[in-house]
C-alpha cells in the first residue's frame, strides 16, 4: 500500500538497469513513484504496472515542470533520484563530449530545475571510478578521487556540484560510489537487459546460455592470488535498497548531505567468478585471454563501513551464487520476453 503521507520520487532512468530496481524497492516500501526516462537505453517492460513514465529528456525544464506539477514535487516535498547518464568508460574516453554532456551539464540542468521548485532531497548515482586506481586495498569515501577516465570526472564533477549547491540552497543530497553492480530481482522483475551490456556477470551468462561464443578474459598478470583482477560486486537488489534508506535518512535530517560507497567490502576474481557460473550452468565457458586494458587495477574493493553506520544497511542477497543465480533466472526470461516481442 502507499502511504498517502510520503511524497512522490521521481526516479530518472528507472527504465533502466539500477533505476527499474529503485522502483522496485521505492514501490515496495509505499512510496509513489514516477519516471523519467528516454528510452535511449531503458525500456517500457522495466516499469511496473501503476508507476507514471514520462518519456522525455531530464533537461527538459518544461517537462520536468509538468511532472512536478502532476506528482506533487517541489514546495518543500519530494526527491529525485537520479540514475539517468551514460556508464559506458571506452566510449567516455572516445567521446568525452558525449559524457560531460550527458551526465553533467543535463545533471546541472535537473538540479537547477529540483532547485526552482523547491524539491528538498537528491539521491545521485555515482561510481567508484571516482576512485580511478587507489593506492589503498579498501577504498573508503575519503581515500584521494583520481578519476582516470571521463566518465569518472563527469560524476566526481556532478558530485561538486551537488555539494555546492547543498551548501548554497534548503535541498540535501545522498551520493552512493557504486562498486560492480549485478544479479537481478529476486523475483525476476528486472535485471540487467541491454544488449552489448559490458559487465561481466551478464557477458558470462549470455556465453553460457549460447548467445555469445566466449568469455574475455583481460589479462592473468595481475597482483592477485590467481592473476586475475579482482572487483567488489553488489547485487543490485541490495543497492536498492540502500538509496531507500538514504532518501529516509536525507528526510530525517534535512540538514545532512551523504557521501557513501556502496560495495560489500570483499572482492571475486574474474576466474572465480567464471567459476561460479560454470557451476550455475553446469557448462564449462570458453575463456579467451586477452591482454590488460589500460588503467584497470588490480583490485578494487569498497570500504562499507559508512553506509552500514549511517542507515543500519544489512545485504540480503551478497553470496556470489545468489547473485549469479539472480542473473541467469532474469536472463532466461528475458529470452522468452525477446521471443515473444
Amino acid at each position: 500500500m502507499i502511504s498517502q503521507n510520503k511524497p512522490c520520487v521521481l526516479v530518472t532512468g528507472g527504465a533502466g538497469y539500477i533505476g527499474s530496481h529503485a522502483v522496485l524497492a521505492l514501490k515496495d516500501a509505499g512510496w509513489p513513484v514516477a519516471v523519467i526516462d528516454d528510452l535511449s537505453t531503458g525500456f517500457r517492460f522495466a516499469i511496473p504496472d501503476g508507476v507514471p513514465l514520462y518519456e522525455g529528456d531530464i533537461a527538459d525544464a518544461g517537462l520536468l515542470a509538468r511532472i512536478f506539477a502532476e506528482q506533487g514535487l517541489g514546495k518543500g516535498r519530494g526527491a529525485i533520484m537520479h540514475f539517468a547518464g551514460s556508464i559506458i568508460v571506452p566510449e567516455s574516453v572516445a567521446d568525452p563530449l558525449k559524457y560531460y554532456h550527458n551526465n553533467t551539464v543535463k545533471s546541472r540542468a535537473l538540479v537547477e530545475a529540483a532547485v526552482k521548485a523547491g524539491i528538498p532531497h537528491f539521491i545521485f548515482s555515482s561510481t567508484a571510478a571516482v576512485y580511478g586506481i587507489p593506492d589503498v586495498a579498501a577504498v573508503c569515501e575519503n581515500t584521494p578521487q583520481r578519476p582516470i577516465n571521463p566518465y569518472g570526472w563527469s560524476k566526481l564533477m556532478t558530485e561538486q556540484m551537488l555539494a555546492d549547491v547543498a551548501a548554497a540552497h534548503p535541498i540535501n543530497c545522498g551520493v552512493l560510489r557504486y562498486f560492480n553492480v549485478a544479479g537481478a530481482d529476486p523475483q525476476a522483475r528486472s535485471g540487467q537487459s541491454t544488449a552489448g551490456a559490458t559487465h561481466l556477470i551478464k557477458v558470462a551468462i549470455e556465453a553460457a546460455l549460447g548467445l555469445r561464443e566466449s568469455v574475455a578474459v583481460f589479462g592473468t598478470d595481475y597482483s592477485t592470488p590467481d592473476g586475475t583482477g579482482v572487483r567488489d560486486y553488489i547485487h543490485v537488489s541490495d543497492l536498492a535498497a540502500a538509496h531507500v534508506l538514504t532518501l529516509e535518512a536525507l528526510m530525517a535530517e534535512p540538514a545532512r548531505s551523504l557521501t557513501m560507497n556502496c560495495g560489500y567490502g570483499r572482492g571475486f576474481s574474474v576466474n572465480e567468478v567464471l567459476d561460479a557460473v560454470d557451476r550455475a550452468t553446469n557448462r564449462k565457458l570458453h575463456r579467451q585471454i586477452e591482454g590488460r586494458r589500460a588503467g584497470d587495477p588490480d583490485s578494487l574493493i569498497s570500504d562499507p563501513s559508512r553506509l552500514k553506520r549511517t542507515l543500519g544497511w544489512q545485504p540480503q542477497h551478497a553470496e556470489l551464487d545468489t547473485i549469479i543465480s539472480h542473473a541467469l533466472a532474469w536472463e532466461r526470461k528475458l529470452s522468452d520476453l525477446r521471443v515473444g516481442a
